[in-house]
């Protein structure tokens, strides 16, 4: 559920259709509803108004002006519910790989607004998601890589074997209160400076 609190910004150059989504947020509960009718400089616009969501309403667009908001909706990483009049298949499936939220084709009608800002909503916190928990395992999966090479390292110039350079890896880390990883990035650093040493590449 959209809380009615939200900050939404409706960008459209024809004021007739822009008064229609404004409507239809107001009439859903939304009060704080700013309206822009010049794309020019919309990127500055938007980094000063700092909206919650934006919704973009696009009469007749030709392939730049898509292409400059689909741009516009990958550097400002907040929900979007774009309406066009009319589309095409690659223009779609580049709204889609812009992370557009709602691409609505022919259908501005003020009752649709309100469950396609919803649905809009809905989805980038999902997608929002996905990506941080993407990036989450990317980094535990950096981590262990770490973890590895610093065990190698311990095991070539201590001759010690894996479970025992781990279990040192831990010691340490639990003595400094600090992550395994970031003692093996410590370990990996020194190893460094001191001159290359067998195994320390994964191959990564």
């Amino acid at each position: 559920m959209v809380a009615a609190s939200l900050s939404i910004l409706v960008i459209d150059e024809n004021r007739i259709r822009a008064a229609v989504i404004e409507a239809g947020l107001r009439d859903a509960g939304h009060e704080r509803v700013m309206l822009i009718h010049d794309v020019t400089g919309i990127a500055a616009r938007i980094a000063e108004l700092e909206p919650d969501v934006i919704v973009i309403d696009l009469e007749n667009p030709n392939r730049d002006m898509l292409e400059n908001m689909f741009q516009l909706s990958r550097t400002v990483k907040r929900p979007i519910a774009m309406f066009v009049d009319r589309s095409d298949r690659a223009s779609i499936e580049a709204a889609v790989e812009a992370g557009v939220s709602a691409y609505v084709v022919d259908g501005l009608r003020q009752e649709r607004v309100k469950p396609i800002l919803d649905m809009a909503v809905s989805r980038f916190n999902a997608f929002s998601r996905m990506a941080r928990e993407l990036e989450e395992a990317r980094g535990e999966l950096q981590s262990r890589k770490q973890v590895d090479r610093a065990k190698r390292i311990l095991m070539q110039s201590r001759g010690l074997s894996e479970e025992a350079a781990y279990a040192l890896l831990r010691k340490t880390a639990m003595n400094q209160n600090r992550k395994i990883s970031e003692i093996a990035d410590s370990l990996i650093t020194a190893a460094g400076l001191l001159g290359p040493q067998e195994g320390t590449d994964d191959g990564a």
